[in-house]
């Protein structure tokens, strides 16, 4: 279906006319011979289960949630690699401190895990488990993991018994207010470890300063990692932006006859491998029940598909141009406005057949068959303002690929019939100083939104075509 308004030479298009002055530059007039005409088209859409995704998050979340508009659970673990300083050092052997039989031994361990969000309720009382991973079985940094990778296969099975135990809440109630308001204060869980950890990663050192040589030999030889193992709770969720190990040390000045304390910082950020496990519940029942529209859930949730109607806009216009293409998602308002899900801020229209090699090569959209667009809340919707070259894209792939196989493009299409079809997955991007986008990633948080489409609606794409007199 679609509806079709002339407009004759007098469409701002964005192209320069042929003048030899810039008055008229961006407007077709008469003189150029050229005109203009709009059509609309409709593209159907469905929800599309995101079986998981690539865990290639600068963030790690813990916690489990239950969304309150389909009151299905959402739980997120993770296991976390920390990293050394190149050739890191400890203060020389015979500075440290030793026990009654003169062995080097820590003060005390632990890790924290410094978080800048929590979803849920600050008072409610989580549980995690820390398991030590293995050094003779370490999660790979040249491997793809998606988020419903089985990571505790990587725990070390000699000790199957958790590390440590914490019970905590988003807001740390052991401090006071003053200090919780503190400009200096990071939002973080701690959890300690026990003792002879921190006397081990210790001795390690005065074993084999070359253990600490880099990361790669630090994780292979002393810390392998942790996997931080959600044990009880339900209603609260953080974002981890970074961790730190730190163990705590006594040291002397042998000039001074002064005992110093001391601290090795070992950090987990994105120079190691930080990857996050998500568990969601009968999302495929949920995409089967409610056909009428169509969802956006992260983390690792649910996208949004979308066939293009390539055939029905080239129809009657093989030989013009198609200027513009565009469109708009529009979003159903949530009936509990009080919800922690928040809508998905950035949208990424790619290719379904490029939706795994997109994130695994790490590309960032081209404009031609890929495109982000931000989610505008005076409207309520995603535009999409120009994807004509995905259009014409489509179009001259199916053609010369069906005359590459000799096959008729009808036969060719029945063979790929993702050729017309796209994915829309909320992601996160990172600018640079020119606000050019330099990655891409998925979109971890807890997120969910319904919009217009399915069986209900369909998707309207308006396209204006030019073409010569």
């Amino acid at each position: 279906m679609k509806a079709k308004t002339t407009l004759i030479a007098a469409l701002a298009l964005g192209c320069a006319a042929c003048d030899d002055t810039t008055d008229n530059i961006g407007i077709y007039t008469e003189s150029d011979n050229i005109s203009a005409s709009t059509s609309i088209y409709e593209a159907t859409t469905r929800s599309l289960l995101a079986d998981s995704v690539l865990s290639n998050s600068n963030s790690s979340f813990l916690g489990r949630m239950t969304d309150p508009e389909t009151r299905m659970q959402i739980k997120a673990e993770f296991l976390a690699q920390f990293c050394t300083l190149e050739d890191y050092e400890f203060p020389a052997y015979e500075q440290m401190v030793k026990n009654d039989k003169g062995e080097i031994e820590a003060d005390s361990i632990e890790i924290r895990l410094y978080y800048d969000r929590y979803y849920g309720n600050e008072n409610n009382p989580m549980k995690v488990d820390v398991y030590e991973l293995d050094t003779t079985n370490v999660i790979r940094e040249d491997s793809t993991y998606y988020s419903n990778a089985d990571l505790t296969r990587y725990i070390n099975r000699q000790k199957t018994y958790p590390v440590a135990r914490k019970v905590f809440t988003a807001k740390d109630f052991t401090l006071s207010d003053t200090e919780l308001e503190s400009s200096s204060y990071t939002p973080n869980i701690r959890i300690v470890l026990p003792k002879e950890y921190g006397t081990f990663i210790i001795n390690k050192y005065y074993e084999n300063k070359d253990f600490f040589k880099d990361s790669y030999q630090f994780i292979r030889h002393v810390c392998p990692g942790f996997y931080f193992k959600l044990a009880d709770g339900n209603g609260t969720m953080v974002r981890m932006r970074v961790g730190a190990m730190n163990v705590y040390f006594s040291y002397k000045d042998t000039q001074k006859d002064t005992v110093y304390v001391g601290m090795s910082r070992f950090a987990a950020t994105p120079e190691v491998i930080q990857n996050t496990y998500i568990e969601n519940d009968d999302l495929a029942q949920l995409i089967e029940n409610d056909t009428q529209c169509t969802y956006l859930k992260t983390p690792a949730g649910v996208f949004t598909e979308m066939t293009l109607p390539v055939d029905e806009i080239y129809e009657g216009h093989a030989n013009d141009s198609i200027s513009q293409a565009q469109l708009s998602l529009y979003r159903y308002n949530a009936e509990d406005l009080t919800t922690d899900f928040e809508i998905p801020q950035t949208l990424l229209m790619v290719r379904k057949q490029d939706m795994y090699a997109f994130f695994e090569n790490k590309e960032v959209p081209d404009g031609k068959t890929s495109y982000v667009t931000s989610f505008n809340s005076n409207y309520n919707t995603y535009t999409f303002s120009n994807i004509s070259n995905l259009v014409s894209y489509c179009r001259r792939e199916k053609n010369e690929e069906a005359a590459k196989s000799g096959m008729s493009p009808e036969a060719w299409t029945q063979s790929h019939p993702d050729w017309n079809k796209v994915v829309l997955i909320p992601v996160e991007t990172n600018e640079d100083n020119s606000n050019n986008i330099v990655s891409v990633t998925h979109d971890m948080g807890l997120g969910s939104t319904r919009l217009v489409g399915g069986e209900g609606s369909k998707i309207q794409i308006q396209v204006i075509y030019s073409s010569f007199r």
